[in-house]
């Protein structure tokens, strides 16, 4: 026999209003009201060992959240930021469950105002099992992922708005809350805003070009070894695909001893034709050029091999037709081969740009980002990109304030045009291939 059942009311009574109002003020009263004691208990239950134990802890670390520390030499600023972000988060938790319980007993008056009656204690169990067993599989995942990624991501934003650096360091100093100081002083401040626009323009310019080098090179050696008339496509392909098959860790340093510039193999081949040294790694202007052609030596086999995929997908149909018509090879590429390759591979181009936008592995291993470039500030090199002089600051100047601060500007150039171009991209559109 239910309990609900002696509580029932008829139609258009205020048991929904009622109840949502009890559990506002006290969670658990609202079922208890609407006559599910034992969900009404458990609800109370942590309604009050959650105000009789943790009340003063999330105060505290609230209010250390908004201070970062009193005490220099005794209050650690960031073991004060990293509790109050994680008791902000507990406290959004709460809030959250408090919600869900003004929710649950407003739904369960409003079955009681219709004259109904409401699930018992185990039918509410066995609801919530079917309803909400996706996701409690799934919170063993949220809560890695939130210590993994969400925490760094917050308290690395978090930075971004103090003063954090090698003369703010805790526990000796303080950490204090600075608002937009940081952005403004990349922005504003001279010789940090040249040394930020150059940076970024380099970054650029070393993301567009290597997306498109690597794609278009990738798709013309896609399109030779597919012709018929070529012979042993099978060992040429082996062949190309070597580069992608080394590890490109090293890759990158045998390419950084062969364009040395005393003793490398490249300039001395160089010099033997007579056309006098390079300065690869010495230069700026070499050394960019340099860290584009190796990374498209790394990167190339991969177009190749997506784009021969798509290439081979194509209906010979397609190209008969086309022959009938009396189309050229150039208008048969132009006209056939070219849009349907671009529309499959476009969402990766697009993920190419963004992976080469902070792609810092070929350029910190090649040369460091060096040579060093007079009147940059932060350390940045001739080819440092933004990730890397993010890498330089942290661990070589240890502004950590100013390296979140243009972190948080990556994150949002990046997702911007990426979210962007995937809008426009027709392969995320609702049509048909052909």
């Amino acid at each position: 026999m239910k309990a609900q059942t002696s509580i029932n009311t008829g139609p258009n009574s205020n048991k929904a209003r009622n109840s949502a109002i009890l559990s506002t003020f006290i969670m658990g009263a609202g079922q208890i009201y609407n006559g599910q004691y034992i969900k009404g208990a458990l609800f109370l239950l942590y309604y009050l060992a959650f105000w009789l134990q943790s009340p003063a802890y999330f105060m505290k670390n609230i209010k250390g959240l908004i201070t970062l520390g009193t005490a220099p030499g005794k209050d650690h600023s960031l073991f004060i930021l990293i509790y109050g972000i994680v008791s902000a988060v507990l406290l959004l938790v709460v809030i959250g469950i408090h919600i869900f319980n003004i929710i649950d007993a407003y739904r369960n008056g409003k079955i009681l105002d219709n004259g109904e009656e409401v699930p018992s204690f185990r039918e509410s169990l066995k609801n919530f099992w079917d309803i909400g067993f996706p996701y409690a599989a799934m919170s063993p995942g949220m809560i890695f992922l939130f210590i993994a990624t969400i925490f760094p991501l917050i308290f690395t934003v978090s930075l971004a708005f103090t003063n954090y650096d090698l003369y703010h360091s805790p526990p000796g100093n303080l950490v204090d809350w600075v608002g937009l100081g940081n952005f403004k002083s990349i922005l504003t401040l001279a010789s940090w805003r040249r040394t930020f626009v150059g940076v970024f323009t380099w970054t650029v310019i070393w993301a567009i070009t290597n997306t498109f080098l690597i794609f278009g090179l990738g798709l013309f050696l896609a399109v030779v070894l597919n012709h018929k008339s070529i012979k042993g496509r099978n060992i040429l392909r082996t062949i190309l695909m070597v580069p992608y098959a080394i590890p490109a860790f090293i890759s990158t340093l045998i390419w950084r001893g062969l364009l040395n510039y005393n003793f490398g193999q490249v300039n001395k081949i160089l010099a033997s034709m007579g056309l006098g040294k390079v300065p690869w790694l010495q230069d700026a202007m070499w050394a960019k050029v340099a860290v584009i052609l190796v990374n498209l030596w790394l990167s190339f086999p991969f177009a190749m091999a997506l784009c021969s995929g798509v290439i081979q997908s194509i209906s010979d149909t397609l190209y008969e037709a086309a022959e009938v018509d009396g189309a050229t090879p150039w208008q048969k590429f132009t006209r056939i081969t070219l849009p349907l390759v671009l529309r499959q591979i476009a969402p990766l181009m697009i993920m190419q740009f963004a992976f080469h936008f902070n792609n810092m592995g070929i350029i910190y291993l090649l040369n460091d980002g060096n040579p060093a470039v007079f009147g940059n500030q932060g350390g940045a090199g001739g080819t440092d990109i933004l990730i890397s002089w993010v890498y330089k600051l942290t661990m070589d100047k240890l502004k950590y304030n100013y390296a979140a601060a243009i972190s948080i500007i990556i994150f949002f150039i990046v997702a911007g045009f990426s979210v962007y171009q995937f809008r426009r991209t027709n392969s995320f559109k609702e049509e048909e291939l052909m």
